[in-house]
């Protein structure tokens, strides 16, 4: 950390939080990645891969894939319908499903990743989870994917990920959602792995803390950098997706940076450094602020309401 001693106090805790948070991802992620069927996983792909000229290079076993999972490979937050799966398990009560429903409305509305507002779903998030085994989430996990998040996967991003597999290249889910429940989308897709938050765990149980900080902004990029570095990759040769510019730190790192379904920040800044973008959504105003299924109660209703209304008021 003595590369660290010329910022103040406060920053410094910061970046070491963050490169904290990417080692540790990076740890886990190495612990459990897997390389399965491909072929089988991912049948049904209703978009081809876009045809780019000699890339991803075929047989290139220095570079790999970084896709950013919430609003870049699924619709939505993972950690939401995560929250939702386990409201219908009796995890917690009806009013903090509303608070769950009025965040993934607002997330939906404004399109964007708002820090505040996901700070405020980890919190929820942990407190809910705290005391439970981590063997229990992962297999109620699986079954929440399978509810709310199979059919929200983008078809043309998930084709760019297949065109990566077909070169031989490792694909790693970069997000700031649980290092778990990014390892069984990852998993179900077909992907090599996946570099998530890592919540920490006593004896296999929740405490309720975060090892680091959320994998979020820059620590997405430490962690991106602490796997490279583990497994030998080149970043100058590897590529990377987002849709948020809160992902610009590790859009840079690579050097084949990708914006899919960008935001406005990221859409501005790709476009003055000549990224490659991509947008899948079909009508983009649409995708902004759609409502998620319902969820069976007045609460995401009564979210959505509430969501629109301030949003109305800040124009």
């Amino acid at each position: 950390m003595a590369a660290l001693g010329w910022l103040t106090p406060r920053r410094r805790s910061a970046t070491a939080r963050s490169v904290l948070a990417g080692e540790a991802a990076a740890e886990a992620a190495r612990k459990t990645s897997f390389v399965e069927d491909e072929a089988a996983l991912l049948t049904g792909i209703s978009e081809a891969p876009p045809q780019e000229p000699a890339f991803p290079v075929a047989g290139d076993d220095r570079a790999a894939a970084f896709f950013d999972l919430d609003n870049t490979v699924m619709q939505g937050a993972a950690i939401f319908h995560f929250g939702r799966g386990l409201y219908k398990r009796k995890f917690f009560e009806r009013r903090e499903l509303t608070r769950f429903a009025w965040q993934q409305a607002w997330f939906r509305l404004a399109g964007v990743e708002d820090p505040e507002h996901m700070q405020d779903a980890r919190d929820s998030a942990l407190s809910i989870v705290k005391g439970h085994r981590v063997s229990e989430l992962m297999s109620i996990g699986e079954e929440i994917y399978d509810e709310y998040m199979a059919d929200r996967i983008w078809p043309g991003t998930r084709a760019l990920a297949q065109a990566h597999l077909d070169a031989g290249q490792r694909v790693w889910l970069v997000t700031a959602a649980p290092v778990e429940t990014a390892t069984i989308i990852a998993r179900r897709l077909g992907l090599t792995g996946a570099l998530g938050t890592v919540a920490e765990s006593v004896d296999g149980v929740y405490t309720g803390r975060l090892v680091g900080e959320p994998l979020h902004g820059p620590a997405k990029a430490e962690a991106v950098r602490a796997l490279a570095a583990a497994e030998g990759l080149d970043l100058d040769r590897c590529a990377a997706y987002s849709d948020s510019h809160n992902d610009i730190p590790m859009l840079s790192l690579v050097g084949h940076p990708y914006a899919i379904n960008p935001d406005a920040k990221l859409r501005k800044h790709a476009r003055a450094l000549d990224w490659r973008l991509r947008d899948y959504r079909t009508g983009r105003k649409a995708a902004k602020v759609g409502i998620p299924a319902a969820a069976g109660v007045g609460a995401l209703a009564g979210g959505t309401a509430a969501a629109l209304a301030l949003h109305r008021r800040r124009r």
